[in-house]
């Protein structure tokens, strides 16, 4: 019995690229604003791709629940250069939900995903498919090229975060490492073998190995609106992606309860040393109080630590479906194209 995949049939080549075609998925929530200009350069994108690479092209847009207007003006998008998928979500499950049904639904053979908040440029995408097509790379992310423009603290948990996620990996995920990342077919093959519903894009795409490139850019100002991750939600989302990908919390668990063990056990040979030498007992009390207070501190975060692991491993268990799909919709370019000229024909 394999207990893995072999997807060495899928290797991409100049000539196979174009048959197999690009999907480009876009989770969106309540990107209203800004949705018909970022469809509009994606176009003028698969036109580029189209004449330069005879690369077929389609673009799944995934409504995570929004609350404005962003599902009725990605229905009314036109597919005038490249198919147009819609994909309603019953809810906001999230961005990695919408990730995923934005995977399950494409049905070209590379994918790249990029934000819909006009922060990842159009313009880059053409870099990164000659890295697929030309230079073989299966994986192609993006990071950002420096973070000079943000606050000390914010650049340090940032650099805390993978360092703590990368001990001991075999696969580390680089730093500053976005979602805005192409995969080759059998990239996107093996990324959907994974059966697990918590799931961390970029430590899944890191995780599946093949060739991978790093492409350094610059993310775009924000043309409207205000970036919907607090402090607050980027925590949550640091825990959840330590704790999908990585036992890195469980290891600093276990070694912090080595150090504070041989911290007591030096401390009570130094009372007895003490004792033994002066004839005279240490006062108790406030060594006493010390000591548990901070045994116990330790054995709650340690609990909770491994609480986060059980919900996982519960999670797992229940088998829940990840998303639901309330409304799904598709356009045809060619269609699109027959329909404008037929048109054209009864008015002349």
């Amino acid at each position: 019995m394999m207990l893995g995949t072999d997807v060495s049939n899928l290797s991409t080549t100049a000539a196979t690229a174009a048959a197999q075609g690009l999907s480009i998925v876009v989770p969106l929530y309540n990107e209203a604003a800004g949705l018909a200009p970022l469809h509009e350069r994606l176009s003028g994108l698969a036109r580029t791709l189209r004449q330069r690479h005879g690369l077929a092209c389609e673009v799944v847009y995934v409504d995570d629940g929004s609350t404005d207007a962003t599902l009725s003006i990605a229905r009314s998008l036109a597919a005038d250069a490249l198919d147009v998928q819609v994909v309603s979500l019953s809810r906001n499950f999230g961005k990695e939900a919408a990730l995923m049904a934005g995977l399950d639904h494409a049905r070209r053979g590379a994918v790249l995903f990029m934000d819909g908040d006009g922060q990842h440029p159009p313009d880059l995408v053409e870099q990164l498919v000659g890295h697929w097509i030309d230079g073989g790379y299966d994986v192609v992310y993006t990071a950002k090229a420096h973070r000079d423009n943000e606050p000390l603290l914010r650049r340090l948990a940032v650099h805390g975060f993978y360092a703590l996620i990368n001990w001991g990996a075999r696969q580390k995920i680089p730093e500053d490492a976005g979602d805005f990342r192409l995969l080759s077919p059998r990239a996107v093959a093996a990324l959907r073998q994974f059966p697990e519903r918590n799931r961390f894009f970029k430590g899944l795409a890191s995780w599946i190995g093949f060739r991978q490139i790093r492409v350094d850019y610059e993310p775009a100002p924000r043309a409207h609106g205000i970036t919907t991750f607090s402090a607050g939600r980027l925590i949550g989302l640091s825990i959840e992606g330590l704790t999908s990908f990585s036992v890195a919390p469980l290891r600093v668990a276990s070694l912090l309860g080595v150090l504070l063990a041989t911290v007591a056990f030096l401390f009570g040979l130094s009372i007895l040393w003490e004792t033994w030498t002066t004839g005279r007992s240490v006062p108790g009390y406030p060594s006493l109080v010390v000591g548990l207070m901070t045994i116990g501190g330790v054995q709650l975060i340690m609990i909770g630590i491994v609480g986060e692991y059980i919900g996982k491993i519960l999670s797992e268990l229940k088998a829940r479906p990840i998303y639901f799909v309330a409304e799904h919709s598709e356009k045809h370019a060619e269609a699109e194209q027959s329909a404008s000229a037929s048109e054209r024909t009864a008015a002349e």
